[in-house]
């Protein structure tokens, strides 16, 4: 059985590093982190048989797990050296999460979920992710006791950048975040992908893709925003 989802794992991440450029995942330690983890222990039961699947999949909660070729643009687009603090916004059942811990040192994620949270934080443990925190909570105001952090993704859609957040990142940090407004109650409109660099003059940004992500939805200074 074991080798049977290491095979489907090896399949699915030889399938993400062939895509057509510009959207391809080229970074060996990154498609090596998508190789060891594995990705069904993070999809309820009854979505396991396509957990190797190229594509997003419902982990309760409206919430998805999402699509791996995403997992690992994110990731890579990070930069992410073996002594990073990394905050991610927007736990879901934890696979980001652990793909990030395979790469950086710390990784502290956010969940607004209390039973995501709780799922994902039971999942990484049982899997032996020690250097995972995990908090049920708002995304929008970050985790400042843990702050400066050498990189921030987040895995939800605002309309805009959350300035604390921003206020979080270190000087030379990397943000990636999907931004994008929810036009006439349609989630996932117009969302684009996009990589923030946090300089001493300020914030560089560049626009990566077209993406799909559900909106934020918590609650901020009166802003709809997680």
């Amino acid at each position: 059985m074991q080798a049977d989802m290491q095979e489907a794992r090896d399949r699915m991440v030889d399938l993400v590093a062939d895509y057509s450029p510009p959207y391809k995942v080229r970074d060996a330690r990154v498609l090596a982190a998508m190789r060891r983890v594995p990705r069904h222990e993070f999809v309820p039961p009854d979505q396991a048989p396509f957990a190797y699947d190229d594509g997003p999949l419902p982990i309760g909660e409206g919430q998805t797990i999402s699509q791996p070729f995403i997992v690992g643009a994110m990731t890579e687009a990070l930069e992410l050296k073996p002594t990073d603090r990394v905050l991610e916004i927007g736990t879901g059942s934890g696979y980001q999460a652990a793909i990030l811990a395979e790469l950086a040192a710390e990784v502290y994620t956010i969940e607004i979920h209390e039973s995501l949270a709780a799922g994902a934080r039971k999942t990484l443990d049982r899997l032996g992710y020690r250097d995972v925190s995990v908090r049920a909570g708002d995304g929008y105001r970050g985790w400042p006791e843990h702050a400066p952090f050498d990189a921030i993704i987040v895995t939800c859609a605002p309309e805009k950048v959350p300035e604390p957040l921003v206020e979080q990142l270190k000087v030379g940090g990397r943000m990636v975040i999907p931004l994008g407004a929810d036009v006439d109650g349609r989630p996932w409109a117009a969302q684009d992908l996009v990589i923030l660099r946090k300089t001493e003059k300020g914030v560089e940004t560049a626009k990566s893709m077209g993406v799909r992500f559900v909106p934020m939805t918590g609650e901020a200074e009166g802003t709809r925003t997680q």
